[in-house]
């Protein structure tokens, strides 16, 4: 089961001429809220025992501070100005680590009075920023705002989301159950290159070693065994496919979830054709099943897929799932609607309510449900790497076989256009969600060229 877990070191930045006792308040103020964001999935690092009142004021704390964040192994560095705040010291912390960084300071009340010095906190935000561009650092920010407002609170969990992105990409390991079918040239990848691009491993995994659990499996009928037959049983209409099918889909299930614990992969891409004629029956129904538990798999051994979906999961934290669609026809009446559909691997959770589960052979048959939906891929050509993202909403249409979902959009030609010219193929990731902030930023932090509809496709005119 997938686990959103962000360890975000906070290092809050104060001038040590103006007044330690202002800038504590003022820390006080964005810590209680960022406290309340997604606790559960947020470990906070503080500096508490290096500086005083936990704000870096000087250069001097800074290796004390970048060990911390060292041991402690943050996966991202929030940095709140407490007013002007110390540029070298901030610079000299994250400049040490390749993770993403996001920039903030709470919008000052009035300027300086001849009673008092403000706080200059956003002339500070401007000074620090340039030189983090001297050192090449990518960052984020946030809108000059107050702590206790909903731009912060969109602002500080779009950067999560981003954040979590970033790292289970450069962490990613993918199975790859097969190889790719073999008319399908379209999915091919360069493996190598994602390893030493972005630190993405492939992990093989013979079919046959699927095939041999899958049996032991069914020999042995454990407990496991028979709770997910029935379970699935009381989620699908099972009258369309054999006893034997249903108790074989079910092993698979169980042993595909075991190798990928084996394995240490989190996401997977399977050659569920024509490799089906080994585990005797499809395996479009498994991946479902296992995307439901967190695990996305893609099929046809689309690894640039499995990529695209681990993006997708992370960034709604794993509280929704993914699915990856097959881009077909358009809609026989709408001109701006296309149908996303496969022969039966998406995600039971997603199913419509008023759509009834049919399990035939190992596909699973249903609509999903209506709702807005962020789609994109993740691809690559002539050793450029790409994540197209783009959002609309789902429509009525026909129904047909498997599963699918009509999506309807503003310019259908625009979207044609853009994916017919690519580098993208006819496989794309879903969610339902609005995400496209969060995929254009992280794309700045893997050094990805982010493409929307709006952009012209690299080979038009």
């Amino acid at each position: 089961m997938y686990k959103a877990e962000i360890i975000l070191g906070v290092m809050p930045t104060r001038r040590g001429m103006l007044d330690l006792e202002a800038a504590a308040e003022e820390k006080g103020k964005f810590m209680a809220v960022i406290r309340s964001i997604h606790p559960d999935k947020v470990r906070l690092v503080d500096i508490d025992d290096i500086c005083a009142r936990g704000i870096i004021e000087s250069e001097s704390f800074a290796p004390a501070v970048a060990d911390k964040f060292r041991r402690e192994k943050v996966d991202a560095i929030f940095v709140p100005f407490c007013d002007f705040g110390e540029e070298g010291a901030v610079a000299d912390v994250v400049s040490k680590f390749r993770v993403p960084v996001l920039i903030w300071g709470a919008r000052d009340a009035g300027p300086n009075t001849p009673e008092s010095r403000g706080r200059d906190t956003q002339c500070g935000m401007f000074a620090a920023t340039k030189v983090l561009r001297r050192y090449g650092v990518t960052y984020s920010y946030i809108f000059n705002v107050p702590a206790d407002s909903e731009e912060f609170r969109k602002g500080f969990e779009r950067f999560l989301r981003v954040s979590c992105i970033v790292k289970d990409v450069r962490g990613l390991r993918i199975a790859k159950i097969g190889e790719r079918p073999s008319p399908f040239r379209s999915v091919m990848t360069n493996e190598a290159a994602l390893m030493k691009r972005f630190g993405i491993q492939t992990v093989a995994v013979a079919p046959v070693m699927l095939q041999m659990a899958v049996n032991k499996l069914l020999e042995e009928r454990g407990e496991a065994l028979e709770e997910q037959i029935g379970d699935i049983r009381s989620r699908m209409n099972c009258s369309a496919v054999k006893e034997e099918q249903l108790e074989r889909l079910a092993a698979l299930k169980l042993a595909m979830a075991a190798q990928m614990e084996k394995s240490n992969c989190s996401v997977a891409a399977i050659e569920c054709w024509p490799s089906g004629l080994l585990m005797q029956l499809p395996s479009c129904a498994m991946i479902g099943e296992l995307t439901d538990l967190g695990i996305p798999v893609a099929c046809e051994t689309d690894i640039n897929g499995a990529i695209t979906l681990a993006i997708l999961r992370a960034a709604m934290l794993g509280e929704d799932v993914p699915f990856l669609a097959d881009l077909t026809i358009r809609h026989p009446e709408n001109d701006n609607a296309e149908l996303l559909w496969h022969c039966g691997p998406f995600p039971y959770s997603l199913k419509a309510e008023n759509s009834e589960a049919c399990l035939v052979g190992g596909q699973q048959q249903f609509e999903l449900k209506q709702g807005h939906l962020t789609v994109c891929r993740f691809d690559d050509a002539e050793g450029d790497y790409y994540l197209f993202a783009g959002e609309a909403n789902t429509t009525t249409g026909p129904a047909t076989t498997g599963t699918y979902v009509w999506m309807e959009t503003e310019d259908w030609k625009a979207w044609e256009e853009k994916l017919m010219f690519g580098p993208y193929i006819h496989h794309l990731g879903g969610v339902y969600a609005s995400l496209l902030p969060v995929l254009r930023e992280a794309a700045r932090y893997l050094q990805v060229k982010f493409d929307t509809v709006e952009e012209k496709g690299v080979g038009c005119l």
